[in-house]
């Protein structure tokens, strides 16, 4: 670089810096951005990140990159979509309580209303040979991209024999043994508490998020701006949001009990979805062995067909991957007619928004009651060792979910009836574009589904 052409940058560097702060953001312009980045948070959650990143950090100057990434370490050691919930921590953090509620539920509600929606067409349309054909060619497209995720978290949190170890311990048991999630993942927590105090280096990595001193300009939430009063602990403050979201849930889960009865399936989707918001440590992609293994294996609410499809068709709406239970509870409601055959598509319905309550409500308890905790020591948290060994023991449980879905995809009636070459070959390009090509999920996926559309057509 020339010496005149270092210096233009360099002083373009020095103006960006002074830029002066934007203006406060109302209340309705903050409403405006939430509801749209509902419509446009595709790509799970590294995308989704990737796009508040860009437009509240580099682009609008909501919140300064330090602010940014603190907060996102937050959400990373919870339990549930760390996308959603650095929505809901920026959201309250700029507008009090309730902007979090805003922002945390507009970016989950059009997934919500989309998923529904076509939940209905799955279920009542699925025979018809178009839909059919295009569902053929997403199997094996799945299996291939949960492989990749396993790949993806893996190569970011094996980095030693310990926590390898911990994976391949984790795809035994839940593979050959078909030990409870909840098992796998309490033990592993536990041995990544033991062994951050024994041996820290061990159970340590370089988090896929950390400060990089990247600056763009003065923001709103600056580096050195101070806490508002809401994001001062209190413990009024912290007791009323503990007691107001017990009841958010005990009313529900209560009136549930005692006109359905607790073995009815609305009560025992509710209740199972409460524990699987409180086990979903690792990112999105952790929840899906518990989910498979509750809601196909223990309760039979669907199949694992039908689950695959689930997942693609969570993979192709904006929103947090998790909202794969709105179609669970969908397809569960729907196949068990709860409300009889005349009213399917209100049971369905219904069900999926129940599920989506009882999984989100934990997330906007987190961060609303540990935010002022968070911002009060703005340093690193000390819990990443117990989330670094849940999240290789979550590699394993992934992998062990991609050789179900593998199975289901390549032999559909089992292995005593033919293998299915062709679906090989998708399965096969699929991982290839994943891997080789760095392809979007969504290309894939649409790619393989229009190819299954022009077999069956061609048939």
């Amino acid at each position: 670089m020339s010496g005149a052409a270092h210096d233009r940058e360099k002083n373009a560097a020095v103006a960006f810096e002074l830029a002066p702060a934007p203006l406060a953001v109302s209340f309705y312009d903050a409403f405006r951005f939430w509801l749209m980045l509902g419509f446009i948070s595709f790509g799970g959650p590294a995308g989704q990140i990737s796009i508040m990143h860009h437009e509240l950090v580099e682009k609008r100057r909501w919140i300064s990159e330090r602010r940014f990434l603190h907060a996102l370490n937050f959400c990373m050691v919870l339990p549930g979509p760390e996308a959603q919930q650095l929505a809901t921590y920026i959201g309250w953090l700029m507008h009090r309580t309730w902007g979090g509620i805003v922002a945390g539920t507009l970016f989950v509600l059009p997934s919500l209303v989309i998923l529904i929606a076509l939940s209905w067409i799955y279920v009542a349309l699925g025979d018809l040979p178009w839909v059919a054909g295009l569902f053929y060619g997403i199997k094996p497209a799945v299996a291939a991209i949960v492989l990749h995720a396993a790949y993806r978290i893996g190569s970011r949190v094996l980095r030693n024999g310990i926590l390898w170890a911990m994976a391949a311990a984790s795809f035994v048991a839940l593979f050959a043994f078909d030990a409870p999630f909840p098992a796998v993942v309490a033990s592993a927590g536990l041995i990544g508490y033991v062994g951050g105090r024994l041996a820290p280096a061990k159970f340590s990595i370089n988090a896929a998020h950390t400060a990089s001193g990247a600056s763009f300009g003065a923001a709103i939430i600056d580096d050195e701006t101070p806490r508002p009063d809401h994001a001062r602990f209190s413990w009024i403050r912290l007791s009323a949001i503990v007691l107001i979201g017990s009841a958010l849930w005990l009313i529900p889960m209560s009136l549930l009990v005692v006109v359905c009865g607790w073995d009815h399936t609305l009560t025992q989707m509710s209740w199972f979805f409460t524990k699987a918001a409180l086990l979903t440590f690792g990112g999105a992609y952790a929840v899906l062995p518990y989910v498979y293994q509750g809601a196909v294996v223990d309760y039979g609410w669907l199949t694992t067909t039908q689950m695959i499809d689930g997942l693609a068709l969570g993979e192709t709406t904006p929103g947090p991957l998790i909202m794969v239970v709105a179609f669970v509870g969908f397809v569960g409601a729907y196949g068990d007619a709860i409300f009889g055959v005349d009213r399917l598509f209100l049971a369905g319905a219904l069900a999926a928004s129940l599920v989506t309550w009882f999984t989100f409500l934990p997330s906007f308890l987190f961060i609303l009651a540990g935010g002022p905790m968070v911002e009060s020591t703005r340093k690193n948290l000390h819990l990443m060792a117990p989330l670094t060994s849940i999240t290789a023991a979550v590699v394993g449980g992934i992998l062990s979910l991609t050789l179900f879905f593998g199975y289901h995809a390549l032999w559909p009636g089992g292995f005593d009836r033919a293998f299915d070459g062709f679906a090989a070959l998708l399965a096969l390009s699929a991982a290839t574009a994943l891997f080789r090509f760095k392809s979007n999920v969504m290309q894939v996926i649409g790619a393989c589904a229009l190819i299954g559309l022009l077999l069956r057509l061609a048939q």
